[in-house]
């Protein structure tokens, strides 16, 4: 056999392995199955109206008014076509394999970060299963979150190509980061890109004492500068998707409000109830050692078998309500799932934190720590309310739990940091025989901990309980529900307790010189797949998995929706059957008043907040909500109603009101008439101008075109008049032209559009033309074709010397 492929073996047989895992993993997938997952039917939903168009015109459409009255698609669903990174994304997910393509992904990038952190293949391999199989990956897979779980996949060998350069080979390193950067900006996630800076950072930083100690500062600055380099074609390959991002997030809910109420809980971002709302209990941190430490899921629910159901039958009930009453009794408003990093890996994490010294224990430490202190949010408030002043961009995201990705990612590079010692011969037996020892006693005595003292150091009954349940019922079942949960936390805590010790008999057993390293890797590995496939097993399952049939068509419609959709016009619905601001179903059908997005306009969700939850029917008139679905008294079935206050696509209004700020545009939306007078803030004056209070009876104007991203309105009048349009005011790529020429426009009635139109019969268009749209395609291009180039010009490059020097090797033996 060639040398080369001889010594490529092990790497393709690891490739190999991991793709049949993720097959084995996802079975179902190769039956015809596909995941019905929650939040993917939301994105269906949402994006139905762009997906439409772009099958019907090949274009991108960047505006959709099948959410919140209309939004941009930045967020939503947007293809970048001169971005040719989308093509390595498309091969490396099989295809669009998805889900297996995910966790082939997040196992083949983790192999990259195991060798660019030295492993042999063997460790490689362990540290690929540790790094992937975390809950929280198969959490996210199941209820959808497909763009965050390609993210986290992309992050990982990101931040093994950038440890590459600094370590190894640095223009290798600089060739991959920019791939990887690429990729992991093209996965379309900020949250998880930003929490991965934290690690970056960390990283580097301690490279930088690292080189100030050896006094290596010259090589260190050329590396940073080299990824420098890196970090402009990753950010330019992905340049107008990252810029038409950020200038709306200025106007989105991340953006900082023009209202001045509540300024307590203001931030620059997020309001801080918002941006902590989903904050990781101090002690549910466990968890991540132990899964049912509090329950496991909301969406799970108590045994049909266990004490509370026996309550239930005593009382006459029927004992299927328990399995309506969520296992998970934490903190959190609700949760699919534990973030279980693995009994066995904590361990050896545990164990490595001895074995693993200098700069490096204590980066990997600090970024560990700092993740779950973060993660506890409102629960270490002091804390949480520093970062969201004063550290960029914090503030721009919420459910602070997700932050628990980055000790999900350093806790397994600890364990193999620490078994590469090991397995290397780098730690002395007495030193590693003095780590296992604190280990088990460590890991093994917090396991121990919970299984004799677990069931008396809590009440294991929630807020949540508490405003699900009457407190008569709930005074009634209160002792059984806390027996089937200590149950739950006592089970998990003795399964915890085996696999420590099974871990440290494993670990005893090669320091002792008992095994031979092959065998101990091998059964290191098994112990990892045994302790993890059964409890990922719990939130991904075959009730997950539907006919691909159904999967792709999310939503049927009901009796309500067909008979809207007779209805040939634009309007907005408004559908009451569901939780209207925070579900996406209508939008699948119809454009409707609410929809499904973390990421909403700003004026539009303080609409929501001041007037639309409070029904104030002038708002809902002015968005032209012509139809409500509302549930049938006797039946709960969805019916339609029209509602014969809707306004129309547009109007003309005969007054106006200047109002001075946004405070009091917001309170004069309350008991006034959309049909008649028209809210201005007072910097919209000047585009007033020629506009004469006046009441034309004759004055007509029509929607005659519609397309998303282009509203083609005709009208007929005797004056200069003010026409309000039911649309969202978006001054960032909404111009308009009045007979084919540019005109100006304004914001009306806190969030919608307005235009003073001259005198005359007249054709009025909306057309969304965001610049940066145009400009950004040469950019993408550009950087992508260039990343491209070095990446695989530098892999070759780096083979062809392999070659080479195999080459020279044979003639110099021969």
């Amino acid at each position: 056999m060639h040398p080369f492929l001889k010594k490529s073996l092990p790497h393709v047989a690891a490739i190999l392995f991991f793709l049949g895992l993720s097959y084995v993993l996802f079975s179902p997938q190769l039956q015809g199955m596909q995941l019905q997952q929650s939040d993917n039917q939301q994105f269906q939903g949402m994006s139905k109206e762009l997906n439409d168009y772009r099958d019907r015109t090949g274009e991108e459409a960047l505006w959709t008014n099948s959410m919140f009255g209309g939004m941009p698609s930045y967020l939503i669903s947007t293809v970048y076509k001169t971005n040719y990174i989308r093509y390595v994304d498309g091969f490396l997910q099989l295809g669009h394999s998805r889900p297996a393509s995910f966790l082939f992904i997040m196992l083949l990038g983790s192999y990259i970060l195991m060798l660019a952190l030295g492993m042999n293949p063997w460790l490689g391999v362990i540290g690929s299963l540790a790094l992937s199989l975390s809950s929280y990956y198969f959490i996210i897979i199941a209820v959808g979150h497909n763009s965050k779980m390609i993210a986290i996949a992309y992050l990982v060998p990101l931040i093994g190509s950038i440890i590459l350069a600094y370590r190894k080979k640095l223009w290798l390193g600089v060739a991959l980061a920019g791939l990887f950067l690429g990729l992991e900006l093209y996965a379309g996630h900020p949250q998880i890109t930003y929490y991965g800076a934290f690690v970056i950072f960390f990283f580097i930083l301690a490279e930088a004492i690292r080189s100030y100690r050896e006094k290596i500062m010259k090589h260190f600055v050329k590396v940073s500068a080299a990824l420098g380099i890196a970090l402009v074609l990753g950010i330019g390959a992905n340049f107008s998707h990252l810029y038409l991002v950020w200038d709306y997030g200025k106007d989105s809910i991340r953006g900082k409000s023009e209202l001045t109420h509540n300024a307590e809980n203001k931030t620059s971002g997020l309001d801080k109830d918002y941006a902590l709302s989903w904050s990781y209990g101090i002690a549910e941190t466990f968890d991540l050692f132990i899964p049912n430490l509090m329950g496991g899921s909301s969406t799970i629910g108590l045994k049909p078998d266990g004490e509370t159901a026996k309550t239930l039958t005593a009382m006459g009930q029927p004992a299927e309500i328990a399995t309506q009453i969520p296992s998970y009794w934490g903190s959190q408003p609700s949760t699919s799932g534990p973030v279980y990093i693995g009994a066995v890996v904590i361990f050896f994490f545990v164990l490595g934190l001895f074995l693993v010294g200098g700069v490096t224990r204590w980066w990997l430490v600090s970024v560990t720590v700092l993740s779950i202190l973060l993660a506890w949010g409102s629960n270490f408030l002091a804390f949480s309310e520093f970062f969201l002043k004063y550290v960029p961009m914090y503030n721009k995201f919420r459910t602070v739990s997700m932050i628990l990705v980055i000790a999900e990612i350093t806790i397994p590079i600890v364990a193999l940091l620490g078994l590469k010692k090991m397995v290397n011969g780098e730690a002395e037996k007495e030193q590693a025989m003095k780590g296992l020892k604190w280990a088990l006693g460590i890991a093994g005595g917090v396991a121990l901990f919970f299984v004799l003292m677990g069931g008396s150091l809590f009440s294991f009954i929630s807020d949540n309980d508490r405003q699900m349940l009457p407190q008569e019922a709930l005074n009634m079942l209160a002792s059984a529900m806390s027996a089937d949960r200590a149950a739950l936390l006592s089970a998990d805590a003795w399964r915890t307790l085996i696999f420590v010790a099974l871990s440290a008999g494993l670990a005893w057993l090669f320091i002792a010189k008992k095994i031979k390293p092959v065998y101990f890797m091998l059964a290191l590995g098994g112990l990892i797949l045994v302790d993890m496939v059964p409890v990922n097993h719990r939130y991904l399952n075959k009730d997950n998995w539907v006919p691909e049939m159904q999967a792709q068509v999310p939503f049927a419609p009901s009796p309500a929706d067909l008979q809207i959709m007779k209805d040939p016009g634009n309007y907005r619905v408004l559908n009451l059957t569901v939780s209207p601001f925070n579900d996406a179903s209508t939008s699948y059908f119809h454009k409707s008043i609410g929809g499904y997005h973390g990421a909403k306009m700003r004026r539009y969700q303080e609409l929501i907040d001041f007037h639309l939850s409070q029904n104030n029917m002038a708002a809902f008139n002015m968005l032209n909500t012509k139809y409500i679905i509302v549930p049938n008294q006797q039946t709960q079935a969805p019916e339609a109603q029209q509602n014969p206050g809707a306004l129309g696509n547009a109007w003309f209004v005969n007054s106006v009101k200047l109002v001075p700020n946004a405070d009091v545009e917001i309170e004069a939306l309350k008991g006034f008439e959309p049909r008649r007078m028209a809210i201005v803030d007072k910097r919209f004056e000047k585009e007033l101008n020629g506009f004469i209070s006046n009441a034309d009876t004759t004055a007509r104007i029509e929607l005659t075109k519609y397309e998303p991203n282009h509203l083609t309105y005709k009208s007929d009048n005797k004056s200069a008049q003010l026409a309000v349009f039911s649309e969202i005011y978006y001054s960032k790529g909404w111009n308009a032209y009045v007979n084919g020429k540019p005109a100006s426009h304004l914001r009306a009635n806190y969030v919608l559009r307005a235009m003073v139109v001259p005198a005359g019969e007249n054709t009025i268009e909306f057309k969304f033309e965001p610049k940066m749209f145009k400009v950004g395609k040469t950019v993408d291009l550009f950087c992508s074709l260039s990343i491209l180039l070095l990446a695989f010009g530098l892999i070759g490059y780096e083979l062809s010397k392999i070659f080479r020097a195999q080459k020279l090797d044979s003639k110099t033996n021969g």
